[in-house]
């Protein structure tokens, strides 16, 4: 197979941290049936999520969260990349994100069944690899639940 052409990516993420933003995506998508996060922010040192929603997450929710998120990571899932081509893609992932000059042949990134998404980024090749997941802080203002993490190593 040909390499596809894909859009030039600009920086160079940490790729656990990359990798477990993935899985906390799936986890609030499943969880509040919210979008992916509205913005991210993922660095080593600590990193930070805001999602839409209607209420402030419980102490309870918080803590279910981020059981679920290291649920999930140390169930050594292999996480897998797929060229497809946007208009297939757009029956599996929610293209709603992609800039207006996105390539016409997508990567698909898979963290075993729990998640799937286009992204160009860097990530780890199995879920054994991230470390441990967690909160740090969190906040909740105008429906915006801002989300501040970070992973350790294991």
């Amino acid at each position: 197979m040909e390499t596809p052409q894909l859009n030039t990516h600009n920086k160079q993420e940490f790729e656990p941290a990359h990798t477990a933003e993935h899985i906390l995506n799936a986890t609030m998508v499943k969880m509040f049936g919210c979008p992916r996060s509205r913005n991210a922010h993922v660095e080593k040192r600590k990193s930070k999520c805001d999602y839409i929603l209607d209420a402030e997450p419980t102490a309870e929710q918080v803590a279910a969260i981020e059981a679920k998120v290291n649920e999930v990571i140390s169930s050594n899932l292999d996480v897998t990349i797929d060229f497809i081509a946007k208009e297939k893609a757009a029956a599996l992932v929610d293209l709603s994100k992609l800039p207006d000059d996105a390539s016409d042949t997508l990567r698909l990134v898979k963290i075993g069944d729990y998640d799937i998404c286009a992204c160009i980024g860097a990530h780890v090749k199995n879920t054994s690899e991230v470390g441990t997941f967690k909160i740090i802080s969190h906040s909740y203002e105008n429906g915006i639940w801002r989300l501040r993490w970070k992973v350790v190593a294991g």
